[in-house]
């Protein structure tokens, strides 16, 4: 039997975080996965290389922009060469992975982890045991309820098409309909047909409303057709078309579906209950330093009942890490602070947001202050055709952000200087008074006209 003082379950970016910094202080590590190529989603299916698709997206959506503005005629998308360059990057990621374990000092297993009680793992019949461990297991695409649905491919599959047919009909409105839908209008035949079908009364759920809204008539623009309130009964089969019939009555052709319902966290082989680990559908349950229910036992990222994104998950590793070290007397503890999380979908324009909705500080009966404006005509935007962007911040009583989202192109960039505000507890007078020094102009230097309407006077 092997023992170790931390095994990590899981080689994902928030695993490798972890197994990292743990061996850096001279912890005995091992890292086990169950996935033939090890290196997590982020790497070989998500973040990273979605990358390459969006890349070429926004090129030839800014170039779209500007024809009869400077530009003849904007470039055509090829998605099979987008996707070689693609290939090319992850290709190598399995074999990396395991090779700077190695080189680290840390112990690679490769199988399928299940706890045979608290402080024993079996890994394809071996036993393994340590003194504590992190779960950084990662997240699977949800399976659709719905007669039918072996006819569905995932993200997964979607990023290893070969080309795009004239139609596709996306199944959830969340990130990976829209990032998807909007690669596929701008890398696909002119034409197409792309269709995102939304069971809720709105999608993207975790967006402000109205800046959702207006993301939607950008789409709709370039040929997205967005359906809420949409109850699938069925998907059918005919030849080599697919049929999306709703209990509604309509029904939605196409030569492709995809599951773009999102992911639920991969927990079903771990065998929780046998270590006294607490879970539900959402993940499984953490504290403020990413301990389970089990003192022993560790869990991060996208398995974990909190927000799924790459550099959420790293940071929880690094807290997870620090926690444990402590434990060993190497450390200080550390805490998990959700209060400033960035998140963005790279569709064009990109939509930012960070902190609280306008509709959450109702429901919570927040007093807030608002400066808000759409379809800006501001030079930035007119200069590169972009017709949908828009803007919303909102503070408190003293003058602190508490939320703000951005409908733009380079959203990314401005997002984060809120976000750094919003760590600093930087006020909003400050804050404009920073980005009046801003290169000019640019998308940051806007953002002086965006906090002017809040000023204390």
């Amino acid at each position: 039997m092997d023992s170790y003082d931390v095994v990590v379950v899981g080689s994902g970016t928030s695993g490798q975080t972890a197994a990292f910094q743990l061996k850096e202080k001279g912890v005995r590590v091992a890292v086990v996965e169950k996935a033939d190529r090890p290196g997590g989603i982020c790497a070989l299916a998500g973040c990273q290389p979605k990358k390459w698709f969006y890349e070429a997206t926004e090129v030839i959506a800014r170039a779209r922009h500007l024809e009869g503005k400077g530009i003849v005629a904007a470039p055509e998308g090829d998605w099979a060469r987008v996707l070689e360059q693609k290939q090319q990057f992850t290709a190598g990621i399995p074999e990396r992975t395991i090779k700077n374990f190695q080189e680290a000092g840390i112990d690679f297993v490769s199988g399928e982890a299940a706890f045979l009680d608290d402080e024993t793992l079996s890994v394809n019949g071996n036993r393994i045991q340590a003194r504590f461990f992190i779960l950084a297991v990662g997240a699977k695409p949800m399976q659709l309820p719905i007669e039918g649905k072996e006819h569905v491919i995932t993200s997964n599959d979607f990023l290893d098409l070969d080309g795009l047919p004239p139609s596709i009909c996306f199944i959830g409105g969340g990130f990976i309909s829209f990032e998807f839908a909007h690669f596929a209008a701008r890398l696909g035949a002119a034409k197409q047909r792309l269709v995102i079908l939304e069971v809720a009364d709105r999608p993207l759920g975790p967006f402000d409303a109205e800046m959702v809204a207006l993301l939607v008539e950008a789409s709709e623009a370039e040929g997205i057709e967005v359906r809420s309130g949409v109850d699938i009964d069925i998907i059918e089969k005919h030849g080599n078309r697919f049929a999306v019939r709703t209990r509604q009555g309509d029904s939605f052709e196409s030569d492709l579906v995809v599951n773009g319902a999102g992911r639920v966290p991969d927990l079903d082989t771990l065998r929780l209950h046998t270590a006294g680990i607490e879970y539900s559908k959402r993940g499984i349950n953490v504290d403020e330093t990413l301990r389970t229910s089990n003192r022993r036992i560790f869990a991060i990222g996208d398995c974990v009942e909190t927000i799924q994104l790459a550099r959420v998950a790293d940071k929880e590793a690094h807290v997870a890490a620090e926690n444990i070290l402590a434990e060993l007397g190497l450390g200080q503890k550390s805490t998990m602070d959700y209060g400033a999380v960035p998140a963005i979908l790279f569709t064009y324009p990109q939509l930012g947001m960070v902190g609280q909705t306008e509709d959450s500080l109702k429901k919570d009966g927040q007093t807030y202050h608002k400066s808000f404006a759409k379809n800006l005509s501001w030079p930035t935007y007119k200069r590169v055709g972009l017709k949908h962007a828009a803007y919303k911040i909102l503070t408190d009583a003293n003058h602190k952000i508490l939320g703000a989202h951005i409908l733009s192109d380079q959203a990314s960039g401005l997002i984060n200087t809120i976000k750094q505000a919003m760590l600093n507890r930087t006020t909003v007078d400050a804050l404009y008074q920073q980005t009046m020094v801003s290169p000019y102009p640019t998308r940051e230097s806007d953002l002086s006209y965006m906090l002017k309407p809040l000023l204390s006077g």
